[in-house]
C-alpha cells in the first residue's frame, strides 16, 4: 500500500498557501494598528501652541548669549522661551516667556504660549487665565481660544463651557480644526 502523500494544489504547494495565508493575518493586523492608532488621533488634543521648529542645545545656548548681552531683546526672549519649549524645559520657557512680557505685556501669541506651559506644569488655571487675557487683548486670537476649551473640558470638567469657547471659535473662522486637523465643528458635534 503506498503512503498518502498531500495532494499538490494546482499550482501551488501547500507551504507556499500557508506563507500566504500568514502574510494576510500580518497585513490585516497591521492594517488594523494603523487604522486603530489614526482613529485614536482624531480624539482632542492637549493644549497647543503653534508649532516651532525642534531646539538644539547649540540654538539655546546661542539665544541665551544674546539676552545675557541684550536683556531687553524681546524677540530673543520670545525665540527663547520657543526653544526652551520644544526642548520641553518647561520652567525654563515659563521664564522666558515672563521675561518676554515684561517687556511687551499685550503680546497674545507669548501668552498662549505661556499657557501652554503652565498647563504642562499641572497648573490650569493659570493657563485659562493667560489664554483669556490673550483673548481680551486679541479677541480673534484662535489658538487661545481652542485651548480655553481644552482646558475647561480636560482638566476643569467644564464641557458647556468648553463648547461655548469652541462655538466663539466656530463663529471666527467656521473652518477651524484642532491640531490633528480634525473640523472644531465635529468635535463640537461629537460633544452632543
Amino acid at each position: 500500500m503506498k503512503k498518502d502523500k498531500m495532494p499538490e494544489m494546482k499550482g501551488i504547494k501547500k507551504e507556499m498557501a500557508l506563507l500566504f495565508v500568514f502574510i494576510a493575518l500580518v497585513v490585516g493586523f497591521l492594517g488594523g494598528v494603523v487604522f486603530s492608532a489614526y482613529k485614536l488621533n482624531t480624539t482632542i488634543q492637549p493644549a497647543v501652541a503653534p508649532p516651532h521648529d525642534h531646539a538644539t542645545d547649540a540654538q539655546i545656548s546661542a539665544v541665551e548669549e544674546t539676552v545675557a548681552k541684550d536683556p531687553k531683546n524681546t524677540e530673543a526672549w520670545i525665540e527663547l522661551g520657543n526653544l526652551r519649549f520644544d526642548a520641553r524645559n518647561i520652567d525654563g520657557a515659563i521664564n522666558a516667556y515672563e521675561t518676554a512680557l515684561n517687556l511687551q505685556p499685550d503680546n497674545a501669541n507669548v501668552l498662549t504660549d505661556l499657557g501652554v506651559m503652565y498647563r504642562k506644569k499641572g497648573q490650569p488655571k493659570e493657563a485659562l487665565a493667560l489664554f483669556q487675557k490673550a483673548q481680551a487683548i486679541n479677541p480673534k486670537h484662535e489658538v487661545s481660544l481652542f485651548n480655553s476649551g481644552v482646558v475647561l473640558m480636560h482638566d476643569l470638567n467644564q464641557p458647556e463651557a468648553a463648547k461655548a469657547a469652541w462655538e466663539k471659535l466656530i463663529q471666527l473662522n467656521p473652518t477651524a480644526k484642532t491640531p490633528s486637523g480634525e473640523s472644531v465643528k465635529d468635535l463640537i458635534q461629537k460633544m452632543k
